[in-house]
């Protein structure tokens, strides 16, 4: 404490501007130098510290020397309004610097014996998914490695209530009674137990709460509908309760298959860690260290006996899963966080359902925010208070991201001085301490995040989140919980239906950048302060410029998302039976490598059907073969890659399916750990320019196209097997692969939607040539060995054809 006192009086003390300078230059290059040559815990802190004294210099200058004279009432308000919205960035970064600074990783939990082992319930609460997701998820939660006798599986289903099935309307009303039907019957083939309620009162937290009344385990795993379970879940987190008789939660991340809007629109998910990562990897374990981490609504463990003191799930914000861990930490139940992806969900699809899944989040810490203070509340630690607040100040960013957003405006069209320095004071200290704080914001989140890239997530949310903030802060208790869509289909390019607001704002930043070069050019007695605030609004229209990418909506490749797996298996195809490695998977097709030699001449061409037999993981119990039927297949050399594509699937084939895709969680460890590569600061500030001048053109192109459907890709017919009598064995004639090192697939996502059987037949003696059936389009970034063999084959077939057709002539 002394020494801090100390090291702040110093700070207080003026200097000139050319010593401010000479001393950010100084601690610039020392920090830059720890980063090169040193490492470790100490390293860090001290790398940390010195950054610190450079923003806590630039913050005493702001707050004495730069805010207008209160005799000029307008440009002192807007003065101080930006002063306040930096305040709030800098008590952001400190808070978060302190809570991350060493984030605690923690060892696997000791192993319990199985009849020590406490009973588990896997709560899946649904609402309006489909069946086939919800069958995956069932299916791969009975599968978990645990005791089966010890694992109840229940499938909380709130589209099904009793109110929905006395609608009014009648046609809701059959349906909601045709869902009710379907899932009981899902349920009763996948040994989960069904359960629906009265009526939909107090939304996820009132569904939980029920299926609470029924279940009698010790351990709740809650698990939303499309976050399927890997198979070790249970395996790496139950231990940690016998270990800590105070443990209410074990939190492990959310770690998702298919790319939210901003990642697709980019082109970003395959090399570039996702926005939530830095969440899961860094701040959750961060939280850990202090007893903060909290619950995020799924993929987690809850104590049993801490829900039922505390009366369940917390019900009073739309926030349920932070209320529950708010209310428990403050009784004194301690929580841990598991930094290992042991689920694979959805993201929405969607820049709509984007933000209106985060209006939710922010509107819910609002709500514990205003309703519930962490700072008044009693039984937390003041370092767990700090670290709740942290967590919901936070979602005041779309505050200060306008601010800064429309900030060099005032200057530019009205001549406000909002920001009293020279041209040299703004070197010396603002844009030294905004490197300094680029910096520091790289070297700990350099893996996770890359540069300027969490200035146009703020931003892209910003313009819709400052009305719910408003909105919350009016009525705290007036949201209500609205449910994400996900799986939207996205089957051209178009612009979102938000995008009108991002390209008002794009025009007027890039007018303000007109009329500053003008003005400075030529309008006489502007000074440099105006070529200043030029480059921050040049900045600003960069970010603008990316948002506007975000805006025109891709289509999407793949209907179902896949993953990249490490699997072996058996193929079977009319009668013989050959090895197969299983590289890429999805809940509708996958890609094996095999022996070319397997396979007959012009294989591929047509549909053949077959079954996929997958080695199961250790431990893990056979399952039943899947039907599959060949498609496109590419070959090279000794090698055939081959897609698959899995017929109409009966509810006990999704334990075979979930088997494959969910049986091994280092399949999404590796996919995460390929992304995460420090994207260092001139590498990063490039690529966010580039989105900043490119996205624009491309948004505007859709803009003046229209909504035009793009020719969506050539659907492959999938004729699926008979299952009116129970499958026989053939005779088979195995040809076994020999077992090599291969390679996982590149990220490449198949494009060829699978028909329904019918659909298959008819549109197989409709259709042309077979070659026209197997062309894959191809997006620019996917350029790994798949698609070039894959192009290759279809050359190979191009030159067979022409060849043929010069023969005939």
């Amino acid at each position: 404490m002394g020494t801090t006192a100390a090291g702040l009086a110093l700070l207080s003390q003026p200097v000139g501007t050319q010593n401010q300078l000479a001393m950010s230059l100084a601690a610039m290059a020392a920090m830059a130098g720890l980063w090169l040559v040193f490492d470790g815990p100490r390293t860090r802190f001290v790398f940390l510290a010195m950054g610190s004294l450079v923003v806590l210099r630039y913050i005493l200058w702001r707050v004495t020397d730069t805010l207008p004279s209160p005799g000029d009432p307008v440009s002192f308000g807007f003065g101080l309004l930006l002063l306040l919205c930096e305040l709030y960035c800098v008590f952001i970064l400190f808070v978060s610097l302190i809570i991350n600074a060493e984030p605690l990783r923690r060892r696997p939990p000791a192993a319990v014996p199985a009849a020590d082992l406490p009973h588990v319930d896997v709560f899946v609460p649904s609402y309006n998914e489909d069946a086939e997701i919800l069958a995956m998820t069932l299916a791969a939660a009975r599968q978990m490695n645990y005791p089966p006798e010890k694992l109840t599986v229940w499938l909380l289903d709130d589209g099904g209530t009793d109110q929905k099935c006395a609608d009014p309307d009648p046609e809701k009303a059959e349906g909601a009674r045709a869902r009710r039907r379907e899932l009981q019957a899902l349920c009763a083939d996948l040994d989960a137990r069904y359960l629906t309620r009265a009526r939909n009162e107090h939304a996820k937290a009132g569904n939980l709460n029920n299926g609470l009344a029924s279940a009698t385990g010790d351990l709740v795993l809650v698990l939303d509908a499309d976050h399927v379970p890997f198979r070790s879940l249970l395996t790496e987190t139950v231990g940690y309760f016998a270990e800590d008789p105070k443990l209410f939660l074990v939190q492990t991340p959310h770690a998702f298959l298919n790319p939210d809007p901003i990642e697709r629109n980019l082109r970003t998910f395959e090399r570039m860690p996702s926005e939530n990562e830095m969440f899961y990897a860094v701040t959750q374990a961060g939280l850990d260290k202090w007893n903060g981490s909290f619950f995020c609504g799924s993929a987690a463990l809850l104590r049993r006996t801490a829900l039922d003191e505390a009366g369940g799930f917390a019900g009073i914000t739309i926030t349920e899963d932070c209320e529950t861990a708010f209310e428990l930490h403050s009784r004194g139940w301690t929580s841990a966080y598991v930094d290992k992806p042991l689920i694979a969900g959805l993201q929405p699809d969607t820049l709509a359902d984007f933000i209106g899944q985060r209006s939710r989040w922010c509107q819910g810490m609002f709500q514990i925010l205003l309703l519930k203070n962490p700072a008044l509340q009693r039984g937390l630690k003041p370092i767990q208070k700090l670290a709740y607040l942290s967590s919901m100040t936070f979602w005041f960013f779309p505050i200060p991201r306008l601010v800064f957003m429309f900030a060099p405006l005032l200057h530019i069209f009205f001549d406000l001085k909002i920001f009293v320095a020279s041209v040299d004071e703004s070197i010396a200290y603002t844009a030294t301490y905004i490197v300094i704080n680029l910096m520091m914001q790289n070297y700990v989140y350099g893996k996770f995040r890359w540069p300027f890239v969490s200035e146009l997530y703020e931003y892209v949310q910003g313009l819709y989140l400052s009305k719910a903030i408003v909105s919350v802060i009016w009525s705290p208790r007036k949201p209500t919980f609205n449910v994400t869509n996900k799986g939207a289909t996205l089957d051209h390019d178009h612009l979102s239906a938000l995008s009108l607001p991002f390209f008002a704002v794009y025009g007027l930043l890039l007018t303000g950048c007109l009329v500053a070069a003008w003005r400075y050019l030529f309008e006489p007695g502007v000074t440099n302060l105006m070529l200043v605030v030029g480059l921050w609004n040049l900045f600003n229209l960069l970010t603008a410029g990316a948002a506007l990418g975000v805006c025109a909506e891709r289509r999407q490749l793949e209907r179902t998302p896949s993953l990249a797996v490490n699997r072996r298996g058996q193929l079977t195809l009319g009668g013989r039976a050959v090895d197969v490695a299983i590289e890429r998977v999805s809940a509708e097709a996958c890609t094996v490598r095999m022996p070319a030699a397997f396979l007959a001449p012009g294989a591929g061409h047509r549909p053949v059907p077959g079954t996929l037999t997958v080695v199961p993981v250790a431990g893990a119990r056979p399952a039943g073969a899947l039907p599959v039927v060949l498609g496109p297949v590419a070959r090279s050399g000794a090698d055939a890659v081959c897609r698959l594509a899995f017929g109409t699937l009966r509810s006990q084939d999704y334990v075979a399916l979930a088997g494959l895709m969910y049986g091994d969680a280092e399949a999404m460890r590796r996919f995460q750990l390929r992304r995460r590569r420090h994207k260092d600061l001139f590498t990063g500030t490039l690529q966010f320019i580039w989105w900043g001048f490119a996205e624009p053109v491309r948004a505007l192109r859709y803009a003046l196209a229209g909504e035009v459907p793009r020719p969506a890709p050539v659907e492959a017919p999938a004729a699926a097997p008979v299952y009116d009598e129970p499958a026989r064995e053939p005779a088979t004639e195995s040809v076994p692969l020999q077992p090599v090192d291969l390679p996982l697939a590149p990220p490449v996502r198949p494009t060829i939607p699978v028909r329904t059987p019918a659909q298959a037949q008819a549109h197989t003696h409709a259709q042309a040539p077979a070659h026209a059936q197997t062309s894959i389009p191809v997006e620019a970034e996917a350029d790994g060995d798949w698609v070039r063999l894959m192009l290759d084959f279809e050359n190979d077939r191009a030159l067979a054809a022409r060849g043929r057709r010069t023969d005939a002539a």
